[in-house]
């Protein structure tokens, strides 16, 4: 498949359900407290807990940003991803997802979650994997703040005079979710569905040696706004499965705190800290205490209508300009 011949959302197509930004994401945890633990060193913040120590017990987590919650952990019996939700520009689109989307469930009430709101719920034709549409949530105010640090380079020296860097030690604070990926069995299909119900964009695919699109990393299409360069991804493989989560954190010092964080609390590194060729983004990848992958990544690409469409093969070479070696069951 060609670049030309994706079939994408226009800005603004009556036909198309509008999303606005990725908001948050859902988990089902049978190691629910162990998980909890995890989650606040990754550096969430617990904003509401339901049912406390009952078999449905839930917790919903944000970050520093404006969004009410970006994480929701639920007690389980097994491990397992509940989709990714999408703020919609408006109520009709929710209507019209409802219309128009095969597998869309009726509109429903979000009334235990931070922030409240609607939601339809619709789900990959293919395999199955939930994607929530939201609008109505009410938004809340940042509290932390980060000061944005000057640096000194070899002929231009930015910092004042005596003025040293200090970083407090602890978890990297989140900002926001920036996007999550799937493993799916037809690829084809899954674009198709993607780019023909919502305004989503190629950044970049990726074809095999046939010369068959396996992999597309995608955007919101908003026209001329500036959007990060993927909020969504997935790839062909023999099983579906969640892939990751990647969350924003303020800047590299911030990101690498939380690494040597994580490491001297004993979790698992799974990549990083390195830098991506496709999107830029500097990554570091952590298994969570149920093998799920959850990504740090600061400076990010942003892109608009203007940007090309990339497409070129796939290869582990083609993930990363500087890291460690990528691990051998990372495209798995």
């Amino acid at each position: 498949m060609s670049p030309s011949a994706t079939a994408v959302a226009a800005p603004g197509d009556p036909e198309k359900v509008n999303l606005v930004r990725l908001a948050h994401v859902y988990y089902t945890h049978a190691g629910f407290e162990r998980e909890h633990q995890f989650l606040t060193d990754f550096g969430f913040t617990e904003v509401s807990r339901l049912n406390a120590g009952k078999p449905d017990e839930t917790i919903y987590y944000r970050g520093y940003g404006s969004e009410p919650f970006l994480y929701c952990s639920k007690k389980g019996e097994e491990d397992a991803f509940g989709g990714g939700g999408f703020v919609v520009e408006s109520r009709k689109d929710l209507e019209l997802a409802t219309r128009v989307v095969p597998t869309a469930s009726e509109i429903w009430e979000m009334k235990d979650a931070p922030g409240g709101g609607e939601c339809v719920t619709i789900k990959d034709p293919v395999d199955g994997f939930p994607v929530h549409l939201v609008y109505g949530q009410a938004q809340r105010e940042m509290e932390e703040q980060h000061e944005q640090r000057e640096f000194n380079f070899p002929t231009e020296k930015h910092r004042s005079v005596n003025k040293s860097q200090r970083m407090q030690k602890g978890p990297s604070q989140v900002h926001k979710l920036g996007h999550f990926g799937h493993c799916v069995t037809n690829f084809a299909k899954s674009l198709a569905f993607w780019t023909g119900h919502f305004n989503l964009k190629p950044s970049d695919l990726l074809y095999d040696p046939e010369g068959r699109d396996i992999t597309t990393f995608m955007h919101l299409d908003r026209g001329h706004e500036l959007v990060d360069h993927h909020c969504f991804f997935f790839f062909e493989g023999p099983k579906s499965h969640v892939h990751h989560s990647s969350f924003e954190v303020f800047d590299f010092d911030t990101q690498v705190l939380g690494h040597d964080w994580l490491i001297k609390k004993g979790y698992e590194n799974c990549w990083g800290v390195g830098r991506h060729i496709l999107g830029s983004q500097i990554f570091d990848y952590w298994f969570d205490t149920s093998k799920f992958i959850l990504e740090h990544y600061v400076d990010g690409d942003q892109v608009n209508c203007e940007t090309p469409i990339t497409r070129d093969a796939a290869t582990p070479d083609g993930l990363y300009i500087w890291g460690p070696d990528l691990p051998p069951t990372f495209l798995t």
